[in-house]
């Protein structure tokens, strides 16, 4: 374990060297994510039933629904938050010990699967440290893959116990399987339906395996107490895509598609000099690596392990995860996004990618023990082979120093909301439609006060919002300042550097405006 959290500290250098004052918040999406560790943290010790409930995009409701609520992470996160530490050291720090423990669970289950030390580690260096993962440090949910080896490792154990009457260890393992299930599944929301479908394969590649009552039984029970758990869960998303549409549309999908050109898309930074950064712009990186690729290779030519089930259904999880990668572009794609569960949720396809690049990093663990098993037979530098493959697929993924950000300070202004029981603020400019995720800053400063905020980001904004954005960009108009009166706001923050000096003394010329205090270029008016 502590190979790997060093290997994520390198990997993300220099997060380490100041966790508290240096993140990605230059990302709007960096700003959400960090607000939703937060808001987790703040909820469940005060309203844990009203979780979705989340204060942003007031007044619609089940707001935390309109992205991924990251229980699992935030979880994880939150005795840190409860002892005083600030949302970014708090997601730095998740970032970290997601890496670390993608490595480590992936290092274990190879290391149960091949028996070998060396062929583990790879596995869990190909697996935690590839290109996607490193590409999106704004998104803690990548970073948190580590159930997803225990999953398979309680599906294969739950399939190949004995074929007997008497399984108490096909009990224990299919209760495994459903704890590891959940977890990964409340990690994110796209891992929770990459997760399903691996199952779903996995199951069919090695049906003639789930050849008994019990072991078919085992795995149903598992599935529904999987359901069962995670229904909590899945109800606001149910409830705001009845009542919003979050589900997408096919044409929306389309402009997600991967390409073969995202294949060839990384952020490493000896790759991305030679060839890579032609591919780079506005593609998903997805490029496994060479070292990578060629241990996977070694693993599916051996005639020993093409035969065995466990290579098999990983070619088969990793075959299906870069079909669908292509989306739309996919013959046939388009019925089952209509038709399948779970894939009308999904808006950026690309992402399936991540199955194929788990797949190779456990093929590629695969081959390792293949290849140490020849060096074996020699002696001399041969026997260093194992370390040197470790170097190489370190060199090929590592793109540090990584470009974190110094955090940015959230005014003091806003520490005065944190008393006020029925404040309800909207920012200004005020940001919807094309310009959304400017209003990232005002999601970010929320973890200040956490009362109800008009504005928000999300990766959904229902029509409701949209609308209510159009009033409000003509602020400090009558329209505008009657739609703030029937979302209920009590309080007006202006950002003066944004606004011509014309446009702020426009605002102080309605008496609805009353002006308290500024601070920082921002202005405080009670909406009276």
């Amino acid at each position: 374990m502590l190979f790997f959290i060093f290997m994520a500290v390198v990997h993300s250098w220099p997060l380490a060297s100041d966790p508290a004052h240096l993140a990605r918040l230059d990302n709007h999406d960096a700003e959400l994510n960090t607000w939703i560790v937060a808001w987790v943290a703040h909820a469940l010790p005060r309203d844990p039933l009203n979780l979705f409930e989340a204060p942003i995009l007031f007044p619609e409701h089940h707001s935390l629904a309109f992205s991924e609520h990251m229980f699992v992470p935030s979880l994880m996160g939150a005795p840190l938050l409860w002892a005083g530490a600030s949302p970014v050291l708090v997601y730095n720090l998740l970032i970290i010990a997601g890496l670390a423990l993608s490595g480590w669970s992936m290092y274990l289950l190879m290391r149960r699967w091949t028996g070998s030390e060396s062929a583990a580690i790879l596995a869990g260096l190909a697996y935690a440290f590839n290109a996607h993962v490193l590409t999106r440090f704004v998104h803690l949910q990548a970073h948190h893959v580590e159930f997803f080896p225990l999953v398979l490792y309680a599906f294969d154990r739950v399939i190949t116990g004995p074929s007997t009457s008497l399984r108490a260890g096909g009990w224990r393992h299919a209760l495994l399987l459903a704890a590891a299930f959940v977890l990964q599944s409340l990690c994110g929301n796209y891992l929770l339906v990459f997760t399903t479908y691996a199952l779903v394969v996995a199951a069919a590649v090695r049906w003639t395996e789930i050849n008994t009552i019990n072991k078919r039984f085992e795995l149903l029970a598992a599935g529904l107490l999987s359901l069962a758990v995670l229904a909590p869960f899945l109800w606001p998303y149910f409830q705001v895509n009845r009542e919003y549409g979050l589900a997408r549309t096919a044409d929306v999908v389309t402009q997600y598609n991967a390409s073969w050109r995202d294949y060839l898309v990384t952020g490493g930074r000896m790759h991305f000099a030679w060839w890579s950064q032609r591919f780079f712009e506005g593609r998903t990186a997805l490029f496994p690596g060479v070292t990578a690729l060629v241990l996977a290779l070694v693993a599916v030519t051996s005639r020993r392990m093409i035969g065995e089930p466990r290579v098999r259904m990983t070619i088969a999880i990793g075959a299906v995860g870069l079909a669908f990668s292509f989306g739309t572009a996919l013959p046939g794609y388009a019925l089952a996004h209509e038709y399948l569960p779970l894939l009308n949720g999904l808006r950026n396809v690309a992402r399936w990618g991540w199955l194929p690049l788990a797949s190779i990093a456990i093929l590629a663990g695969f081959g390792a023990a293949i290849v140490e098993k020849w060096c074996e037979k020699w002696r001399g530098a041969m026997r260093y082979a194992p370390i040197a493959l470790g170097v190489l697929m370190t060199v090929e993924a590592i793109r540090t120093p990584v470009g974190f950000t110094p955090v940015y300070d959230i005014s003091r202004i806003y520490d005065r909301f944190a008393s006020e029981g029925d404040a309800v603020i909207a920012e200004f400019p005020f940001y919807s439609g094309a310009n959304v995720s400017l209003n990232g800053p005002y999601v970010y400063a929320n973890t200040r006060y956490f009362k109800p905020l008009v504005n928000g980001y999300s990766s959904f904004h229902p029509e409701t919002f949209e609308a209510r954005g159009r009033a409000l960009n003509s602020f400090p108009s009558e329209a505008a300042l009657a739609e703030l009166k029937a979302s209920r706001v009590t309080r007006v923050l202006v950002h003066t550097r944004r606004y011509e000096q014309k446009s702020l003394d426009a605002i102080d010329t309605f008496p609805q405006l009353q002006f308290e205090t500024e601070e920082d270029g921002i202005r405080l008016y009670r909406l009276k």
